[in-house]
């Protein structure tokens, strides 16, 4: 079942609004009915699981990239230029932009605000902008940022931008959520470069490195390209997404003819628009190697399977939890603290009614 692509999404009544299926007023383009879904998909409410329920049969068309990096380094103007950049060269094709912020510790919220730095695009009717609080969840992306996703892809944007908290080397989580990971990098931020912690070479599919007008950008491309070396050493063997490749390179197509992907490395000076076109061109050759050598229909099954065993694992546990008798968790877990038990043991208590 499919549904046409909405070619705008424009403002509705709030009454009416009420009246109508929250659904299908997306897959209509009704820009408040989105913002409302997302909200309460945010919050965890039925509604919203509900209504991404009834959406997920329209997902899977759009193309998700993940932009992360160490803060300082540009993320947000990357993408708002990048967005420009899209919209000007093709007022068709549709972008999302999901900036996952640091939890305010008074009101709960995304405390960077990164709508009002691109305040530039609010009034583009082909762009949707969401900011959401980590709430806690590590690694720069908030739990329900895969939920969010989802809607955005089934209410007919062809590019969600999905711009992570710089929060160092846990950020290899966004490669559990995008098809193409952009890593960012910029000169002069104490380390000859913060991409050689382990884990965020592996994940990227292209390097950026921003603020390329500033001193010291010849040593940061000479570090990341050393470092990319070492990592991938030998170009057909190539460990895209490190484990994530590892896993399912027993899946992927045995066509030899699809040359493997290597990580660009490309300077940007976002500011001033300097090198964005070089990344979008980046972003649309990546697409199309994925289309071409089967690795899109991999990596959406690894994500959704990732979703999937994600909600399973925390509905099993909340289920388990309510079954317990009451105060017997917290006495389990002071027994812990007080080094009666360990770990293992305490869990076999608990499940099995024996330490």
């Amino acid at each position: 079942m499919t549904s046409a692509k909405p070619s705008r999404l424009l403002p509705a009544d709030a009454t009416q609004m009420k009246e109508q299926n929250l659904a299908q007023a997306i897959l209509a383009g009704d820009r408040l009915a989105l913002a409302r879904t997302l909200s309460q998909i945010e919050n965890g409410s039925p509604t919203g699981r509900d209504t991404l329920s009834e959406l997920f049969q329209y997902t899977g068309k759009a193309h998700l990239v993940g932009i992360t990096g160490a803060s300082g380094t540009g993320k947000s103007s990357l993408v708002n230029q990048l967005t420009r950049h899209i919209r000007q060269s093709d007022s068709q094709q549709r972008v999302a932009i999901v900036a996952v912020d640091p939890t305010s510790p008074f009101t709960g919220g995304a405390i960077l605000g990164d709508r009002i730095r691109m305040r530039d695009l609010a009034g583009d009717p082909g762009v949707f902008i969401r900011s959401m609080a980590t709430r806690g969840s590590l690694g720069g992306i908030a739990s329900a940022t895969a939920s969010i996703v989802q809607v955005l892809d089934a209410a007919g944007f062809d590019l969600v931008l999905i711009e992570t908290v710089g929060a160092g080397q846990s950020e290899v989580d966004i490669a559990r959520l995008a098809h193409t990971t952009i890593v960012v990098e910029s000169p002069g931020l104490g380390d000859d470069i913060q991409a050689i912690k382990a884990g965020i070479m592996e994940i990227a599919d292209i390097f950026v490195v921003n603020k390329a007008d500033l001193p010291g950008v010849e040593n940061t491309e000479r570090a990341l390209r050393s470092s990319l070396n070492l990592a991938h050493p030998i170009p057909h063997h190539f460990l895209h997404h490190g484990q994530l490749e590892t896993s399912l390179s027993s899946e992927r197509s045995s066509d030899t003819s699809v040359a493997e992907w290597m990580p660009p490395i490309l300077r940007t000076v976002a500011l001033d628009g300097n090198g964005i076109g070089e990344l979008d061109r980046a972003i649309r050759d990546h697409r199309n190697y994925l289309e071409s050598s089967g690795d899109w229909e991999i990596r959406e099954r690894w994500r959704l399977q990732t979703e999937f065993d994600l909600l399973l694992q925390s509905t099993l546990v909340d289920g388990f939890l309510s079954h317990l008798p009451a105060g017997e968790y917290e006495h389990t877990l002071d027994e812990i603290i007080l080094k009666h038990l360990s770990p293992f043991e305490a869990v076999a208590k608990l499940v099995h009614g024996n330490a």
